[in-house]
């Protein structure tokens, strides 16, 4: 069995697949996984629903490599930024990564949020797998700027923070986008300072 490290080193999908994935993302955050059929997602990449077969056995299968993707990616680069030597800057670096990934993905977002459920279990098995990983890069920054906090709540802290970046579906309308990040970035910074 692969580490979640090494899954999340994996190769970026081929760019027709990636476009695939886009338009699947978007579809999938406006209408749902269910509103959405394979001939719709089809016509959004300019391909018939069976010509769609070629890259994608169906729909789950798009669903599933969209989630697992992201995951994989949100890893990969977690892993890259916490291993920074100063506890402060790699915090800053995580943050500063998560928030700009949930302000250009909002429908990623939005689908990983409401339609994990709808992967299979094998793949949603993976997905949590890399979560997890995902969540104990910034639990070990968290612990080296503050050895005296206890797993538990570090990660408690780390999940109430993803729920605040991850709101920006819903939240970041009302501001340009760099005074959006900002903003993420000041509170998330808080609350993790906070978590004490």
């Amino acid at each position: 069995m692969t580490s979640p490290r090494a899954e999340a080193l994996a190769g970026a999908p081929n760019p027709r697949r990636a476009e695939i994935l886009a338009a699947a993302a978007e579809l999938f955050a406006r209408r749902g996984y269910h509103g959405a059929s394979i001939g719709d997602l089809g016509r959004a990449v300019g391909l018939t629903g069976p010509a769609l077969y070629r890259h994608f056995s169906g729909k789950e299968a798009v669903l599933a490599e969209m989630l697992l993707d992201i995951s994989e990616r949100l890893l990969a680069e977690g892993v890259r930024r916490a291993a920074g030597p100063d506890p402060g800057r790699a915090l800053d670096a995580l943050l500063r990564w998560h928030i700009a990934f949930a302000l250009d993905n909002p429908a990623l977002i939005t689908v990983h949020e409401r339609e994990l459920d709808n992967v299979p279990e094998p793949q949603r098995h993976r997905v949590r797998r890399l979560q997890r990983a995902y969540v104990e890069e910034w639990v070990a920054v968290l612990r080296r700027l503050n050895p005296g906090l206890r797993d538990d709540r570090t990660r408690a802290a780390v999940h109430a923070c993803f729920g605040l970046l991850n709101s920006t579906p819903r939240s970041a309308a009302g501001l340009d986008r760099e005074a959006m990040g900002d903003l993420l970035h000041a509170m998330a910074r808080a609350a993790l300072e906070g978590a004490r």
